[in-house]
């Protein structure tokens, strides 16, 4: 499951192991709730920090605001160094090095964030 015109091999099952590390705060439902991070059904294209009901902190609305949209290079920055893409965010993860860890996540953060 590659982006177009990328050469990064992607496991989407692989990447749903390594996402069980994100359920501590993130669900990826559609109609899921929201827990210490917004709901991530939906996240693939989405303009950051529009999650509904979701109470997001002053540099991601900030970001926001600048027109981040939640794709394949944004969502790789952000996973691999979060206080890198946002400075000052409340996400508390540290950052996902191993690279083809964070392209399993990211192919299957694009199948279960679009799935009907």
């Amino acid at each position: 499951m590659s982006a177009p015109g990328s050469a990064r091999a992607q496991d989407a099952d692989a990447g749903q192991r390594v996402f069980n590390q994100c359920r501590a705060c993130h669900a990826i439902a559609a109609n899921g709730r929201n827990g210490v991070g917004p709901n991530l059904y939906g996240v693939w294209g989405r303009a950051a920090g529009t999650v509904e009901g979701f109470r997001y902190s002053a540099p991601m609305r900030e970001r926001a605001a600048a027109g981040l949209v939640w794709n394949e290079e944004n969502l790789r920055a952000y996973l691999a160094d979060p206080k890198a893409v946002v400075p000052g965010g409340s996400m508390s993860y540290p950052g996902l090095r191993n690279p083809q860890m964070l392209n399993d996540v990211i192919a299957y953060i694009q199948r279960a964030s679009t799935a009907n």
